[in-house]
């Protein structure tokens, strides 16, 4: 048997879903990892890849024979196989989205883990986050490519730019920005720009920065700072002259930062996520803060002003310039302070000096913490610990070790602060066994 090839079309049964927005479905013993379906389902898949060995296949549903009752029609155009990758599920209802990846949580747990968590900390549910509009109308934060003097977004798993006029799920103040009608003919932009960020901040105007291509390299790669900038490879695109910054709001604060510095996404996650940090952390005056990967500081001001000067926060970030950011918005607070350097470099540091830390929330980018990390902020000895998480895969693999470390998980809150994605946000509680 020579297996499926590129190109092939076959008729499947579908199975589970399975984690990255696809489901999985078998023919003749190979693996098909099947975008555009749902479980259930019967389809005609078109394979668009085959993997290492041919041990497995990915492939778009391009026919559905027989249709799930949680399937809907894409709200969007540029949805569906060979079109723009930005989202995996607008083929799905809301309702059915989030059951699937409350049950891509569980099964990373069970998977990766070993631990059934719906026994150990009740039903997994994936709830929405306030500020989109029924899953669309969220993301403030877009980079558009520009190709033939029009806007794009990219196929999936591919550098095919798919135009576009406009993104269902980009955020009012992105639309706004005009950036859809942006045509580098009309003198809008210069000729060299290849790409444009919009960022629609809490507070101001939306805000473009033009993107040009990387300048050559002579041997030698780009330096890494380890911190969580907008990932980037050395052919991505470079910002064209200054980038501005932007003001964002949770609560009583603001934090200013570049245009091009992390942040969260969804209009309603940083305050989600600070408030329930807050509440599973309950700092009380007088503690030791330590905040891991911190970027400006969305976590270590709130953090500040419950330690009170008696306190002490520590937030840390391996970007210099978020950390910079973080410092400043530390400033009113003398008794929390920001460290520019990789974690693993921080915690070893404060473990030679036999430093202690009360609480700790560590926020990594989505290939998580690892285990360097885990076992040193275990050595802490924190009385609670609470992980952000973008990846399940990721957290399911910190928490094994975790667990190994003294560290039990005590809660998990898995938020939808990307619908009609497959990515899905988890806070999860981590207390001494």
């Amino acid at each position: 048997m020579t297996g499926l090839q590129v190109g092939d079309v076959v008729t499947v049964t579908v199975g589970d879903v399975a984690h990255g927005g696809h489901c999985v479905a078998r023919h003749e013993g190979q693996v098909l990892f099947v975008r555009h379906t749902l479980p259930g389902e019967v389809v005609a898949v078109r394979v668009t890849e085959v993997g290492s060995g041919a041990r497995f296949v990915r492939a778009d549903a391009v026919e559905v024979l027989t249709a799930s009752p949680e399937r809907v029609e894409p709200p969007c155009p540029y949805a569906g196989p060979g079109r723009c990758g930005g989202c995996d599920w607008q083929h799905a209802t809301l309702e059915e989205q989030r059951r699937l990846k409350a049950r891509v949580v569980v099964e990373q747990f069970t998977r990766l883990a070993r631990l059934d968590v719906e026994e150990h900390v009740g039903p997994v549910v994936c709830e929405a986050v306030p500020g989109d509009q029924q899953g669309l109308r969220w993301r403030t934060r877009v980079e558009l490519a520009l190709r033939g003097g029009r806007p794009g977004l990219r196929a999936h798993r591919s550098h095919e730019v798919v135009p576009v006029d406009d993104c269902l799920i980009a955020h009012p103040g992105v639309v706004r920005s005009g950036v859809f009608d942006t045509d580098p003919s009309r003198g809008q932009l210069p000729r060299t720009v290849v790409a444009v960020d919009v960022v629609a901040p809490s507070v101001g105007a939306p805000v473009l920065v033009p993107l040009a291509p990387p300048a050559p390299r002579r041997g030698g790669h780009a330096p890494a700072s380890g911190g969580r900038r907008r990932r980037a490879t050395r052919d991505s695109p470079v910002p064209l002259g200054p980038v501005p910054t932007v003001t964002e709001r949770v609560g009583d604060h603001e934090f200013v930062l570049s245009a091009r510095s992390f942040w969260q996404v969804h209009p309603g996650a940083a305050t989600t996520f600070t408030d329930q940090v807050l509440t599973w952390l309950d700092p009380q005056p007088g503690e030791r803060a330590l905040d891991l990967y911190a970027g400006v500081g969305l976590f270590a001001v709130p953090l500040a002003e419950r330690v009170g000067p008696t306190g002490a926060v520590l937030a840390v970030e391996a970007d210099r310039e978020a950390a910079a950011s973080a410092a400043g918005h530390l400033e009113p607070w003398p008794w929390a302070s920001s460290l520019a350097a990789p974690t693993e470099w921080a915690l070893t540091d404060l473990l030679a000096s036999d430093e202690r830390a009360d609480v700790v929330v560590l926020d990594p980018p989505r290939t998580g913490a690892g285990r360097a990390v885990v076992e040193a902020l275990a050595q802490l000895g924190p009385r609670a610990v609470v992980y952000v998480a973008c990846d399940p895969a990721a957290l399911a693999r910190d928490v094994a070790i975790a667990r190994e470390c003294g560290l039990e998980l005590a809660a998990l809150r898995v938020l939808d602060a990307f619908p009609m994605t497959h990515h899905v946000e988890c806070l999860a509680l981590l207390l001494p066994a």
